[in-house]
């Protein structure tokens, strides 16, 4: 060990977080495959919670032999297998697509950052291992016709060449048709965010803090209006749009599942993913109007956030991430740990 290679702040920032990330997963899974009925979504729920499991253990691993602390993440204290549905088939089998799709998303960028061999070949087999759950899910989803495909559009017969400055405008006057990529974009951060209200929608019928009822609330609200600026985008084009989200969500169950602590992680999970693809839909957005909205949007998810962490903080719910040693705590503290001063 005296020998060994440290980890960077890199490999050390994304082990730790997909740590955290596979312990909520596998919890969150556990309640589905206590509860759904389909026999084919069961299936893939069940590689998922293999996956997040197997995951989980092998990143533990790599923390300990490092010598770094194992997160706390998510405990059975975290989960109440014996609460009723709170959600549909449907909704399980939408959750595991997104969690193959953010898997291979998550691995994907934790390699292309990272130096160490068995970390590296970690996170490569992760990539595999979620597309083939993505795969899974999708060819479910297909069979049971419970898939959003993207749009289909009629393109241009011929190429051409921009000649004009105003293929970038969008503000006034004429608007030149959407990209395919921008349609995509709209398209995938609308169903994203209807996926959100379900799970939101989900959480404000159980969740017992009134402070964080109110929050989920707000963050309901929000992802609607975000959902119907995307949706009424691509109506002006004549675009369709994917179908609501409600009826994901059973109606009766009033008894929570998850604790509070982990419904508000999940929220502002999801909160950094949602700002996350509005950053690439401004980066892969040519038309003005199009990045300025995403831009403000992600100004007020950002704000939305930072309520959300200060009410884990005052709950004493925030784990707080690996960091940078504060040399000046360091420097007012002898070896035995007691402060100078």
């Amino acid at each position: 060990m005296d020998n060994q290679v440290r980890l960077t702040a890199a490999e050390l920032a994304e082990v730790s977080g997909a740590y955290i990330n596979a312990s909520l997963s596998a919890h969150v899974l556990a309640y589905f495959l206590a509860i759904v009925e389909d026999e084919d979504i069961k299936s893939v729920l069940q590689e998922g919670y293999t996956l997040s499991q197997s995951h989980m253990e092998k990143l533990q691993t790599v923390l300990q032999q490092n010598n770094q602390p194992i997160p706390a993440g998510f405990t059975k204290d975290d989960i109440n297998l014996d609460a009723p549905r709170l959600y549909t088939d449907n909704y399980f089998l939408q959750y595991a697509l997104q969690m193959g799709y953010l898997g291979m998303y998550s691995c994907t960028s934790a390699v292309s950052l990272t130096v160490q061999k068995d970390i590296y070949r970690l996170f490569s087999e992760g990539i595999r291992l979620f597309n083939q759950l993505h795969e899974k899910a999708t060819d479910i989803a297909l069979y049971k016709g419970l898939y959003l495909r993207p749009p289909i559009v009629p393109t241009p017969n011929q190429k051409d060449i921009v000649k004009k400055q105003s293929f970038l405008t969008g503000w006034f006057g004429e608007r030149r048709p959407l990209t395919l990529l921008e349609i995509t974009n709209l398209y995938s951060n609308m169903k994203r965010n209807q996926l959100g209200i379900a799970t939101l929608t989900g959480y404000s019928q159980v969740a017992k803090n009134k402070d964080v009822k109110a929050y989920i609330n707000r963050g309901i609200d929000i992802a609607k209006k975000h959902a119907d600026i995307f949706a009424s985008i691509l109506k002006e084009e004549n675009v369709p749009s994917p179908m609501g989200s409600d009826a994901m969500v059973t109606a009766s169950a009033n008894i929570a599942p998850f604790s509070d602590r982990l419904m508000m992680f999940h929220v502002t999970e999801m909160i950094t993913l949602g700002i996350t693809f509005y950053g690439m839909s401004i980066s892969t957005n040519i038309r003005r109007d199009l990045a300025a909205k995403y831009t403000r949007l992600s100004g007020e998810i950002a704000l939305y956030s930072e309520d959300g962490v200060n009410i884990m903080i005052e709950n004493e719910w925030l784990e707080e991430p690996p960091r940078m040693v504060d040399r000046e705590e360091l420097a007012n503290t002898d070896r035995k740990g007691n402060g100078y001063i």
